[in-house]
């Protein structure tokens, strides 16, 4: 059974996470922190996407992403495979690092993006869960 595809168009906004594989950490040390947020910095750039909030954390991150040139695709490509490439080297290890195809789930609605926002800047610090 093949993925579903993805709604892309120009201007949209994604809350996009991904996961460490079986939970396992994707940061462990801050120079891990601080290369996955140079990838980010680099794929604004590059991609032209814009970041509006994020969250890193040991064994996940979370993403508020627009792409104004609907290139999600792309965008993370970028970032999870030369993030992976470089844990992989670092830690003398192969094969897959996170659990699979990032999520991305459009934001559609205010109030979805206010409680988002809100989960994102919360998650380092609290247990709450989304009531998305």
């Amino acid at each position: 059974m093949s993925r579903p595809l993805r709604i892309k168009y120009e201007g949209a906004v994604y809350h996009v996470m991904n996961r460490g594989r079986n939970r396992q950490a994707i940061f462990k040390s801050d120079h891990d922190y601080g290369y996955f947020l140079g990838l980010l910095k680099d794929s604004v750039r590059q991609w032209q996407i814009m970041i509006h909030a994020f969250s890193l954390m040991p064994n996940h991150y979370h993403l508020l992403v627009e792409t104004p040139l609907a290139n999600i695709s792309r965008a993370m490509r970028h970032i999870n495979g030369l993030y992976t490439q470089y844990y992989n080297r670092q830690n003398k290890k192969n094969g897959s690092l996170f659990k699979g195809r990032y999520k991305a789930i459009l934001v559609d609605e205010d109030a979805y993006l206010v409680e988002l926002l809100r989960y994102i800047h919360l998650n380092p610090t609290s247990p709450i869960r989304p009531h998305f």
